[in-house]
């Protein structure tokens, strides 16, 4: 009976020895666990990179709705938009305005601060008369994060009114400037 006791107590030392060296996870257990955890982290970053261009796409609107508020106040008082040439630091500095009339009817600042850049750095480009809804409009652009013109990711002050294919929305191709004030 003592060696069948002790046959079972080997076995079972046996099986404990098995079970501990069971118990840890082997290198290609963990090399899936890392894999797996670096292909998470990668869906991750690019997450949060395209959230956070999306977020300085929206941010760049929301600056060209602020100009768009001092250009009205500009227009308001001068009865006309900056010309290309006085470019929108007209908003913020009467010494560009080139009639003597004008400056005399400047009543701003129209922005407490200077926004010649975009969000990526870039130049504001402001023409006017506009290309993209025609003379009664001016256009801002910003290029974006590629720095080129004329590519996918420019945003301009239109934006807000374009439709799926990037065209003016049917509710606002008879908007004019002469209908209302709040125009860009």
């Amino acid at each position: 009976m003592i060696e069948l006791a002790g046959r079972f107590s080997n076995m079972n030392v046996k099986r404990r020895n098995m079970n501990s060296a069971r118990r840890g996870f082997t290198l290609i257990e963990l090399l899936i666990v890392i894999a797996i955890l670096l292909a998470m982290g990668g869906l991750v970053v690019v997450n949060v990179i395209q959230s956070g261009e999306k977020a300085k796409a929206d941010l760049q609107l929301s600056q060209f709705d602020q100009i768009h508020g001092a250009m009205k106040m500009f227009k308001f008082h001068l009865s006309r938009w900056p010309s290309e040439d006085e470019g929108i630091a007209a908003l913020w500095d009467s010494e560009v305005l080139e009639e003597e009339e004008d400056i005399k009817l400047w009543a701003g600042p129209y922005l407490e601060d200077m926004v010649a850049k975009d969000q990526w750095g870039n130049e504001l480009i402001y023409r006017y008369p506009g290309e993209r809804r025609g003379e009664a409009f001016y256009d801002l652009i910003s290029i974006g994060p590629d720095r080129e013109e004329d590519t996918d990711d420019d945003i301009t002050n239109h934006d807000r009114i374009l439709d799926e294919e990037g065209e003016v929305a049917e509710e606002f191709e008879d908007f004019t400037p002469a209908d209302s004030t709040d125009d860009s």
